[in-house]
């Protein structure tokens, strides 16, 4: 009987201990969730979008992409696509580019535009962004399969300016990766796939200097309709 209230302390030490631990987990769970969501930022969706289709390609091509936008919490207001001559010079159609890029900050009151390119449209936009200084009024560059680089399936099509500037070596191409390949501050990615078809070498799309993304399996006209990749491209522009 004497060890009675040692026993007796004993067991209200231990239930006090208890009640401590489980009635603390919640309060520590509850800061650690109002710290990550402090921590998350919103995303801006103000910024214009001009998408620069492929070879042979229209402002078609980008009706998915912009249904994932508008999804994304852009205004169809703010979604441009800027169409070309497939057939004619890249120099051309970047300077036609550069045009279009003026008309859409007017046109909107932006500063800058974000533009999103598929295809020998890389080509166009790194030309806009690099050689005619373009890149001052661009914000992001999100290349879908470009021939950055070139491509080797241009050879089927060599009677066109177009795609002989396409062909990996040409003067066009020497042109627009030599030196710094992501000039000024604007956010380059790309993406870029082994089940391409079109971009040969498929590496070619990668920029030194950009966020490169290697998608496990994807076709070159795929990427066109893939939610998952334009929701990714959505999020970067939106960055």
């Amino acid at each position: 009987m004497r060890h009675a209230p040692r026993r007796l302390l004993g067991v209200l030490a231990a239930a006090t201990l208890a009640f401590t631990l489980f009635s603390a987990a919640p309060t520590a769970v509850a800061t650690t969730t109002a710290s990550v969501a402090s921590a998350a930022q919103p995303l801006s969706t103000s910024t214009p979008v001009v998408f620069v289709h492929g070879y042979t390609g229209s402002a078609s091509n980008w009706t998915t992409a912009m249904s994932v936008f508008r999804l994304n919490g852009w205004s169809s207001s703010n979604l441009f696509a800027y169409e070309y001559n497939s057939y004619g010079n890249n120099i051309t159609n970047a300077q036609g580019l550069a045009t279009y890029v003026n008309t859409v900050k007017a046109r909107t009151g932006a500063s800058k535009v974000a533009i999103v390119n598929h295809s020998m449209g890389g080509l166009v936009s790194q030309y806009y962004l690099k050689v005619l200084g373009g890149n001052t009024s661009v914000s992001h560059l999100a290349s879908i399969a470009g021939a950055n680089h070139g491509t080797t399936y241009a050879g089927a099509c060599l009677i066109y300016t177009t795609c002989q500037q396409m062909y990996p070596g040409s003067s066009f191409i020497a042109q627009i990766t030599a030196g710094d390949e992501t000039p000024g501050t604007t956010a380059y990615a790309t993406w870029y796939s082994a089940c391409d078809g079109v971009i040969i070498p498929y590496t070619s799309t990668r920029l030194d200097g950009a966020t490169n993304n290697n998608v496990l399996c994807q076709t070159h006209i795929g990427y066109l309709t893939d939610t998952v990749v334009l929701g990714q491209i959505a999020d970067f522009v939106a960055s």
